[in-house]
């Protein structure tokens, strides 16, 4: 169900030193903008990961700092979500460009679900969202490019995955033709084997026999492998059960938000470690815990495809003291 009230958040924020900008005429419209009283924004969620998305299309950098958007996406206190994504102006021939900020202030490469959103989020904002668009979005992970179907399902080409261990970055050494698979890594006491993949953020995959009976459970082993040394940029933990080969249920610990309903970019780490293992097709439902997600590791271009919702949950204002 959808909603749409007017939301004015009063949140203390205070004084916080912003990244520099380097013209006099870019340091006025950015203290104009960042001194508005309110600023719109809209909430959306890719199965259940959840993002304030914001037009921040005048600047070339966030209107709000890392530390402005702990206070924003926390969900007691500001509007809540996993994270804040700010759709800028493009750069290097892209229609736009993504930064996003996890909810504990760090900033990631990309967000697979989040990529989703911001689609859906520009379609509407350009008003067209009864027609079928295609971006090209650059993001700190390179050019992402998602097609909005008129029927509102978002496929993304989410380029090629990073095997070379050193590129992830892992300190895990190659096993199988150049790559960590199924490497050995101590966790909480105990010997795992995981996959390291990199969708432009580096994941740990982990296949196991039931998520529901995991020893340590997935609350307590999650954290551990997202900052474990193995991983010196830390890691999206993914845990991994075989349905069949073509269907693969996952749940995420992901770096910077914990764990989260959903996360993109590690259903396409899920399918290309399942394959290097042998465990899965290349064409594979990843279910997660709100929903599914159409991976398909194409062997012809080497890239990955992906297919799944975005919804719009409501609009807002959003008003900002102290700065």
């Amino acid at each position: 169900m959808k909603i749409q009230p007017t939301l004015i958040l009063l949140l203390g924020v205070p004084a916080v030193s912003f990244r520099p900008i380097h013209t006099f005429k870019q340091k006025d419209l950015f203290l104009r903008m960042s001194a508005e009283v309110e600023k719109s924004f809209a909430k959306y969620q890719g199965l259940g990961n959840d993002f304030i998305l914001i037009d921040n299309t005048l600047l070339k950098n966030p209107c709000y700092s890392p530390q402005q958007a702990i206070q924003i996406c926390d969900r007691n206190f500001g509007i809540g979500g996993d994270g804040i994504i700010f759709a800028l102006k493009g750069i290097n021939s892209c229609d736009y460009t993504m930064r996003i900020y996890n909810s504990d202030g760090s900033e990631p490469q990309m967000c697979g679900n989040g990529i989703r959103c911001m689609a859906k989020f520009l379609q509407s904002i350009e008003g067209r969202s009864k027609e079928e668009v295609q971006y090209k979005i650059w993001t700190n992970a390179g050019v992402i490019i998602p097609i909005v179907s008129a029927e509102g399902s978002i496929t993304v080409d989410m380029g090629q995955p990073i095997l070379n261990p050193k590129e992830v970055p892992t300190l895990l050494g190659p096993t199988i033709n150049g790559a960590a698979v199924d490497a050995e890594i101590i966790v909480a006491n105990k010997i795992y084997k995981t996959t390291a993949v990199s969708m432009g953020n580096p994941h740990s995959v982990v296949f196991v026999d039931d998520l529901e009976k995991m020893s340590p459970p997935f609350a307590t082993v999650g954290p551990l492998f997202e900052s474990n040394e193995a991983f010196p940029q830390r890691v999206n933990a993914e845990f991994v059960q075989v349905l069949s080969r073509n269907h693969l249920k996952m749940k995420v610990w992901e770096r910077g938000a914990g764990p989260t309903l959903a996360c993109g970019t590690g259903a396409c780490a899920v399918v290309v470690a399942g394959v290097l293992s042998n465990r899965s097709d290349r064409d594979c439902i990843v279910s997660l815990p709100g929903g599914d997600l159409q991976i398909k590791w194409d062997v012809k271009d080497n890239k990955i495809y992906m297919t799944g919702p975005a919804e719009e949950v409501f609009k807002g204002t959003l008003s900002l003291k102290d700065l």
